[in-house]
């Protein structure tokens, strides 16, 4: 295990580091050659900005103490400037080209700050973007139905991956607009936490000030499950959440299904827990499980609505197209899938840069009908 880890680290350090020298390399030859102590400082400051995150993400899995909550930030929101910067230097070198090619008469230099400032500004959008809570309503109309959900309000959270960036004083934002929504019962559908060290009664305990007339109830996603998950399960059930053990509950004639993440990997371990659970297919029933896949397990076996997260709807450009190529449609929103409806949010936290570019974060209202 030791090994897999220390391979991955070095195969994500390889990626940031080329990415680094590219960015860097591309300044240097639209702009001109550093002359000086800059020439000294300025690449120092780079190789040290290219180690920032994985440093940062080793010493969050150890520590929770505020400098490292400082460090993490920093390095995350770095990594988000990257990938902008990243995108902006490959624009320089096309617009180079086509110059060239059409005999225009603009300087390097004017073509490497026309992307930069524009990555800037896209960066600053993004963090704003994402500290930025939208509420979305949706609604659902559910076979076999019981009459009196008709009209009611539930509302899916999935993915504030609390940690280091996200903290407290975020989800109780969530828990404020979800009093104000009145909503009825709450879905969380995993990645809670980051999966980093925290205290995790601390992040948890703003949903005490949450009493729904039915209940919240919550299922692990893959960044709880990066470790042992009890850690999760006793902060969650602490805070007043029900936890669903891959496990059916029936309230007020709804069948509610939760499927923790490490129990919908495997196909066919997948299939016997939902067969398990015994879901009456005369009756709606809904699936809570954190990746929208297998959909023809869950569609087999007369699940009436799935809701999922973890896709972040890519959270980033140009993430968000590599997204849709792995989920397709189901990458976000409320699809079909033969006589199985799915959503799949957003999410209303980030992972790893508090940036979203082409998306945004979440709160989900699904209206009964």
């Amino acid at each position: 295990m030791r090994n897999r880890i220390a391979i991955f680290v070095a195969m994500i350090q390889s990626i940031l580091f080329l990415g680094h020298w590219f960015v860097y390399e591309t300044w240097i030859h639209f702009w001109g050659a550093l002359h000086g102590a800059s020439s000294t400082i300025v690449p120092v400051i780079v190789a040290l900005l290219s180690i920032s995150f994985v440093c940062a993400s080793l010493l969050a899995f150890r520590s929770f103490n505020p400098a490292v909550r400082v460090f993490y930030k920093i390095a995350s929101v770095w990594l988000g400037m990257l990938n902008f910067f990243f995108v902006a230097s490959c624009c320089c070198w096309i617009a180079y080209g086509v110059v060239w090619l059409v005999h225009l008469s603009v300087s390097r230099a004017a073509i490497a700050v026309t992307f930069f400032v524009i990555a800037l500004l896209v960066s600053i959008y993004g963090i704003i973007n994402a500290a930025s809570i939208r509420v979305k309503r949706i609604t659902v109309k559910l076979p076999g139905l019981p009459a009196s959900w008709r009209g009611r309000v539930a509302a899916l959270v999935s993915d504030a991956h609390l940690g280091h960036v996200r903290g407290a004083g975020f989800i109780t934002r969530v828990v404020s607009k979800l009093r104000e929504s009145g909503v009825e019962i709450v879905f969380i559908c995993g990645d809670l936490f980051d999966g980093t060290k925290a205290d995790l009664r601390l992040l948890a305990a703003p949903w005490k000030n949450l009493s729904p007339r039915f209940g919240s109830y919550y299922v692990t996603g893959n960044h709880e499950e990066f470790t042992d998950p009890s850690k999760y399960l006793d902060a969650v059930s602490h805070s007043g959440i029900r936890v669903l053990k891959s496990e059916k509950v029936i309230v007020d004639g709804l069948q509610i299904v939760g499927v923790h993440y490490h129990d919908s990997t495997d196909p066919r371990h997948f299939r016997t827990t939902l067969q398990n659970a015994n879901v009456d297919r005369t009756r709606a029933s809904i699936l809570l499980t954190h990746v929208p896949h297998a959909l023809q397990i869950a569609e087999s076996e007369g699940i009436s609505l799935q809701l999922s997260g973890h896709t972040h709807r890519g959270q980033i450009f140009p993430f968000t197209w590599f997204t849709s190529r792995i989920f397709g449609e189901f990458t976000y929103g409320l699809h079909r899938f033969g006589g199985l409806s799915v959503y799949t949010s957003s999410g209303v936290g980030t992972w790893g840069p508090p940036l979203r570019v082409g998306t945004y974060p979440e709160i989900v209202l699904i209206q009964f009908e």
